[in-house]
């Protein structure tokens, strides 16, 4: 008996704001969205760990040739940790290293959080996916085996204390990409001498999206065809932050082909080009000329980005 046929892949385009719970992995979320959009293509846009909950953008179709936008934008979080305990990971999945006393109270946090905003040069976790010869972080350490792990600038542009329950702390930390916010939490707790580890993480921001706008994988499973596509956001919320060039039919049409087009006006940078209300992708504005660096069509010519999304 021959296995059932999949049914052909959906024309579908757009950004669903999900709210990942914890306990699976971003790509196990990404998966079960998959199954009810069964997309051409589809891809989330900045891991959390299967630890963390939160807003997970998640990218249909064209709208995958954007999300490095999303992946570059600034992410907030709230964060618990928890004081005198330091595990083998940074956060609650990992074995246990140390205990020590907790002596510290709210005012040596607020004495200290300071120190650790801003600019910081931060050592990334043992266990990340990073790679180093070409495997992961992760890989090595559950061998135990010692490599060199290069501090890599990070900028935490809020962090502020929310609640103090001792050993646990809750924080509101905005951050840069590529931040690890468990470090952080060890690297405070290296700093008032007790050691840490992150217990909680729930992303409340990530980019110009809140997850007050997102929708849990069981609301999505709750719903119809039509009602889960009335969630999708335009693809263009990706690129809100940029300029936009309006360009006429004709100049679209050659822009879609990956050839440069005329901008006089524009501010040298990335805009948002368009037709009409419609995408058509993003250019790099020089001397008055854009040239594309992303574009929806798959006709676009060689030499241009348009087909790596």
């Amino acid at each position: 008996m021959s296995a059932p046929r999949r049914p052909p892949r959906r024309n579908v385009d757009g950004v669903l704001l999900l709210d990942k719970p914890s306990g699976i992995s971003s790509n196990g979320a990404l998966g079960r969205v998959k199954r009810l959009y069964n997309p051409a293509k589809a891809g989330h846009t900045g891991t959390l760990d299967p630890l963390a909950s939160g807003l997970l953008p998640i990218c249909l179709g064209a709208a995958t040739r954007f999300a490095q936008f999303l992946l570059d934008a600034h992410k907030r979080y709230t964060a618990t940790v928890r004081f005198g305990i330091t595990t083998t990971t940074q956060d609650a999945d990992g074995d246990i290293v140390l205990s020590r006393a907790v002596a510290i109270d709210r005012a040596a946090l607020d004495a200290v959080l300071p120190n650790l905003a801003g600019r910081q040069m931060q050592l990334p976790p043992a266990h990340s996916a990073l790679k180093y010869a070409g495997k992961p972080y992760y890989h090595y350490a559950r061998q135990g085996i010692e490599i060199p792990r290069v501090a890599r600038e990070v900028w935490i542009h809020r962090l502020e204390l929310l609640a103090w329950n001792t050993p646990d702390a809750t924080l509101d930390v905005e951050c840069s990409k590529g931040t690890y916010v468990r470090a952080l939490a060890a690297d405070l707790g290296e700093a008032l001498g007790c050691g840490a580890h992150l217990a909680a993480l729930r992303r409340t921001a990530s980019g110009g999206f809140s997850i007050a706008d997102a929708v849990t994988l069981e609301a999505l499973e709750g719903w119809s065809e039509a009602e889960r596509d009335q969630r999708l956001l335009p693809m263009a919320v990706l690129v809100a932050h940029l300029p936009q060039l309006k360009v006429t039919a004709d100049v679209s049409r050659r822009f879609l082909q990956g050839r440069a087009v005329p901008a006089e006006g524009s501010q040298p940078g990335p805009v948002a080009v368009f037709d009409g209300e419609s995408l058509l992708g993003v250019a790099d504005v020089v001397d008055g000329v854009a040239r594309p660096r992303r574009v929806i069509s798959d006709s676009a010519v060689s030499g241009t980005e348009s087909g790596q999304g």
